[in-house]
């Protein structure tokens, strides 16, 4: 069972789920039925389960030369690559029958659209052949924002977009901060990851390019939503903090490594904070 369940990679799941309840809350302008937010989080999770499900099973070879994925239930041979294939599709169907039956059509596509997006878009179409991979792959990281606003009311509007898009820029300098301490990892499995291809100015300059974005785009968020001025102020405050931590990543300190921790370990902060001010102000407003 427990095989199962680190083929879902719930950690990931668990942070891309935390812009589902803020998006449904927005969505709403006030708080959702409990019932539609629990089959909600609970398909997401099924779903977002399956997508990482079929990502190990398509990366399983890969996983043996990467240290950070040779504990992966498919490499050890704990799990078949076939029942682990059986066990993606069945959570992934099932995570759509509850999305049709206790949501709407449009977030029953949209979770389909999500798999579908991650698994053959990123994984086999852009993850071996560009530097780029995650930027565009990450994409399907942001459906849980469309998905949670169409799930309350089967249709999507600009502040929906806008939320996307605070996502859509927050995930690569989030990923490439991890990506750097693990860039040999990449390069042994032959993945163009930026931080493995690229030098130290480049992957710095990108993650400026798109932290900036990201703030940006929250400002739009804020605005879109026609909330309080003070949760435009924290999440400016917010951004900040993230931009004083790119600051710190100077590329001749020999705490290179240690800095781009930080930068992830604040990234997921950030994101956790970011929706906790946006149910607050929602409820406030």
């Amino acid at each position: 069972m427990r095989g199962y369940i680190d083929l879902m990679k719930l950690r990931v799941v668990e942070l891309l789920l935390v812009s589902t309840l803020p998006a449904m809350v927005l969505a709403a302008k006030g708080l959702p039925s409990f019932s539609l937010v629990a089959t909600t989080i609970l398909a997401g999770t099924l779903s977002a389960g399956s997508a990482n499900a079929f990502n190990m099973v398509i990366e399983s070879e890969s996983d043996k030369l990467m240290a950070r994925t040779s504990n992966r239930p498919i490499v050890t041979g704990l799990i078949s690559k076939t029942n682990a294939a059986i066990f993606a599709s069945a959570i992934g169907i099932i995570s759509l029958i509850i999305f049709w039956i206790y949501t709407t059509p449009l977030a029953t596509f949209l979770s389909f659209v999500a798999i579908a997006f991650y698994v053959l878009v990123y994984t086999v179409g852009l993850k071996r052949r560009t530097s780029q991979n995650i930027v565009w792959g990450g994409a399907a990281g942001c459906m849980p924002v469309f998905i949670g606003w169409a799930a309350v009311t089967n249709s999507l509007s600009l502040t929906a977009l806008a939320f996307f898009m605070v996502i859509f820029f927050w995930t690569p300098p989030h990923f490439w901060a991890l990506a750097i301490k693990y860039k040999d990892d990449y390069s042994a499995a032959g993945i163009p990851m930026l931080p493995a291809v690229a030098p130290k100015s480049k992957v710095h300059q990108q993650m400026w390019f798109h932290t900036i974005l990201m703030i940006a785009s929250s400002i739009w968020l804020i605005t879109s939503a026609g909330l309080p001025r003070w949760s435009l102020v924290i999440t400016l405050l917010l951004g900040l903090v993230f931009a004083r931590q790119l600051i710190a990543l100077k590329e001749s300190s020999p705490d290179y490594e240690k800095t781009a921790g930080k930068i992830f370990q604040w990234s997921i902060t950030y994101l956790s904070l970011l929706s906790v001010v946006l149910v607050a102000a929602q409820l406030t407003a």
